[in-house]
């Protein structure tokens, strides 16, 4: 049984030609959850994907990373003990392409001390990846199903997966998703899903950091995230009185029956007030808030 490991960054920084990638980034990944790591592209996500898994040294600041067999805090760049520890399997692959599955598969048990070699063989049965074949000659999915397989069957105490599916059809990212959950349940670690597919993962997710242009938008429990906005519904009139002073994210208007979604805190106290104005209020998706959080347009 592996024990979850957490993750600290101080002061993080990484540029590329002197442009930030990551810009003073300060974070606290909690051991044993899953964590979603958000994002549009060119925000910081595979940057700070590959720092922690010590792929890359930061240009300032640190990496901390504890827990389970570590003992005291240790950077992850140039240390052999923690990257063990770690797995980052990202979409681009990182697996050298003359080698069969097999080998691959080989080499991963030797390389990875909490490696669960049934695992592997069963996923590799259920995404159809075969042994034999080299992977220069896998489809880009099967190539993506290996790389789950890898990262899955790895049980490392911190497993990255930077957009690591995308190559995948939706029946085998579905097949992903209810592989990490079940595994997860059985050998609880600290998971990051590095992903634009927000509306897919959502339900898994504990907690989200929301990175724009390298900066960290925010940091929050899912539940408390999903709090900060609400869905308005009732009397075109009414709906505008109650919304005024929030931000709104979207409008949608049907005859005299408006729809409102804001951003803000809705207390006991506004939401009696819906009540009584004959309002109704709903959830708002995760998409949508992220959608709004980091500027982008749909």
């Amino acid at each position: 049984m592996t024990t979850a490991l957490t993750v600290r960054t101080e002061n993080l920084s990484v540029r590329f030609a002197g442009v930030p990638a990551l810009d003073r980034l300060d974070l606290r990944l909690a051991p044993g959850k899953i964590h979603g790591l958000l994002g549009r592209n060119g925000s910081g996500k595979s940057t700070l994907a590959a720092v922690l898994a010590g792929f890359r040294r930061p240009d300032e600041g640190r990496v901390l990373i504890e827990g389970g067999d570590l003992g005291t805090p240790q950077e992850p760049y140039e240390n052999a003990v923690v990257t063990s520890r770690v797995c980052l399997i990202r979409e681009s692959g990182d697996r050298p392409e003359a080698v069969s599955v097999k080998q691959a598969i080989a080499l991963a048990a030797a390389l990875r001390p909490y490696w669960d070699a049934d695992l592997a063989g069963d996923l590799l049965d259920r995404f159809e990846v075969p042994l034999n074949k080299k992977i220069q000659k896998l489809s880009r999915g099967k190539k993506s199903a290996l790389g789950v397989v890898l990262g899955l069957a790895s049980r490392a105490p911190l497993t990255i997966f930077d957009e690591s599916y995308l190559g995948m059809d939706v029946p085998s990212r579905n097949l992903f998703y209810d592989a990490l959950l079940a595994d997860y349940t059985e050998v609880p670690r600290t998971v990051v899903l590095s992903t634009h597919l927000v509306s897919e993962v959502s339900a898994m997710l504990e907690e989200v950091v929301i990175l724009d242009n390298g900066r960290l938008v925010t940091q929050s429990p899912v539940d408390a995230l999903r709090g900060r906005g609400a869905s308005i519904v009732g009397p075109a009139a009414a709906v505008d009185k109650f919304t005024a002073g929030f931000t709104v994210l979207a409008e949608e208007r049907l005859g005299g029956t408006k729809s409102t979604t804001v951003l803000g805190d809705l207390d006991p106290a506004l939401l009696a007030q819906a009540t009584a104005a004959g309002l109704e209020i709903g959830p708002v998706g995760l998409q949508d808030l992220f959608v709004h959080l980091t500027g982008a347009r749909s």
